[in-house]
């Protein structure tokens, strides 16, 4: 399971739940998600009761991505130790490395 630091907080809201337990999500969170009638939302719940709510993507997620990052989120709960920080070096050889290059990150893939 992921772990969530909640201090970087941006908005809070509340809302009360009904008797047929529902809820009416808050204005200023709908607004900020920017959440539609008929949209899917998705829950997280996290260790200590904290639930994270967010908007489901419309796109399908590929099915490989899911697996790795389902392996990803294993091992780091297994290994936490195995966690490090990327050394400063590295983000220098990268810049140095594609200096120069400009990449339209929009444009299509072509074949080449």
């Amino acid at each position: 399971m992921f772990k969530f630091d909640l201090v970087d907080v941006s908005l809070r809201a509340e809302s009360r739940l009904t008797e047929r337990s529902q809820t009416t999500i808050p204005a200023a969170i709908r607004d900020a998600l920017q959440l539609k009638p008929g949209e899917i939302i998705e829950y997280s719940l996290l260790s200590g009761g904290k639930v994270i709510i967010s908007k489901q993507n419309d796109e399908q997620d590929d099915p490989a991505v899911l697996h790795f990052l389902t392996f990803l989120e294993r091992d780091m709960v297994n290994n936490p130790q195995h966690i490090h920080s990327v050394p400063v070096e590295f983000w220098s050889g990268l810049d140095n490395l594609v200096a120069g290059i400009d990449v339209d990150l929009d444009a299509p893939l072509t074949d080449d």
